[in-house]
């Protein structure tokens, strides 16, 4: 089998391309991956460097809206999946344009390409951020419509839709996943968990928006990857999957945790504006990929949050070049 790995050396396709050449999916194990990727500020240092010497990775450097790339490196790929993102909500706030051309454009390009190629299964990796918010007790399933309510979030609805209308018009056999909010190691300190974690061990402040009630459903990235596995080698064309992790917590709780893992208290906290449009709450159930493809979250949020913070503590050379910073952690923190 060979599986073209869109965003490969990012955080989640990180990840998933470690676990497939690990032998983690049965399903893949003897599979080749070949890994498109731009590169970009996002694709942290030495994400791949576990699986460079293998014999079954193949890495590109090259853009998924170069069309004659994608369309030479589909060409007799049997599995497409495709992390490649703009994912950061503050960003396409401040500037849509590279969100609207990666995660739209992109993701055309890919498909026609992948149309093309007669690719026989398409994995278009998505968001929970496509619904919008949801009250209490709400969740959402995978008929509830898309209601985005930033840049970042309209241009995955707009390429989901996208997807699946190639399914629909053309027959490929896409299927669709949408995550909640993943965290795990290799997460770039932009993102909330690795931004406070980073912040703390550099002896700075870490801001919380508003009065920090928001609420998350949190899903750790080896419960994601496995989930992307299962709908790539079982899933049913056409179909949306959602991928839960089953554990919500407002921004204030989650801060809360952090510092207590990192022996700090809510003198580093400061409460600092609220973002534009920002979504109320994220829920959505996962019952669909359970009764399907007998997926469930299998790590506890506690015990992943600690190898998360460990992590990064043990790591400070990885996050502080992608931060610019000059130096490591003025101190030891313990974990």
């Amino acid at each position: 089998m060979h599986i073209v790995v869109t965003g490969g050396a990012g955080f989640i396709g990180s990840h998933f391309v470690r676990q497939v050449l690990r032998g983690t999916h049965p399903e893949f194990r003897a599979a080749h991956v070949t890994v498109l990727d731009r590169f970009t500020y996002a694709a942290g240092p030495g994400n791949l460097r576990e699986a460079e010497g293998s014999s079954r990775l193949t890495v590109v450097k090259g853009d998924i809206c170069d069309q004659p790339l994608v369309e030479r490196l589909l060409t007799g790929a049997d599995l497409v999946v495709h992390f490649a993102a703009e994912s950061h909500v503050d960003r396409s706030i401040a500037a849509a344009d590279d969100f609207v051309r990666t995660n739209v454009m992109g993701t055309h390009r890919l498909l026609e390409a992948a149309l093309r190629a007669r690719v026989a299964r398409f994995v278009h990796v998505s968001t929970d951020e496509v619904y919008g918010s949801i009250e209490e007790p709400g969740r959402w399933d995978e008929q509830s419509p898309v209601a985005p309510n930033s840049p970042y979030s309209a241009s995955k609805a707009a390429s989901d839709l996208l997807a699946l209308a190639y399914h629909r018009t053309h027959g490929l056999p896409v299927c669709v996943t949408r995550c909640s909010n993943t965290y795990g190691s290799h997460q770039h300190p932009e993102k909330v968990v690795p931004r406070f974690v980073t912040r703390i061990l550099s002896g700075q402040r870490v801001p919380l928006y508003g009065d920090g009630s928001h609420v998350r459903d949190w899903l750790h990235v080896d419960d994601h990857c496995r989930g992307v596995a299962l709908v790539a080698a079982g899933g049913r064309p056409g179909q949306v999957y959602n991928i839960g992790g089953g554990t919500e917590l407002t921004n204030r709780d989650l801060t809360g945790r952090i510092l207590g893992l990192l022996g700090a208290d809510w003198s580093r906290v400061d409460h600092v504006p609220d973002r534009k449009g920002h979504d109320v709450r994220y829920a959505l159930t996962y019952d669909k990929i359970s009764a399907e493809l007998g997926y469930r979250p299998t790590v506890p949020f506690e015990e992943g949050l600690a190898r998360t913070v460990a992590w990064y503590t043990r790591h400070p050379g990885w996050w502080t070049a992608l931060r610019g910073d000059e130096a490591p952690p003025r101190r030891e923190v313990p974990v």
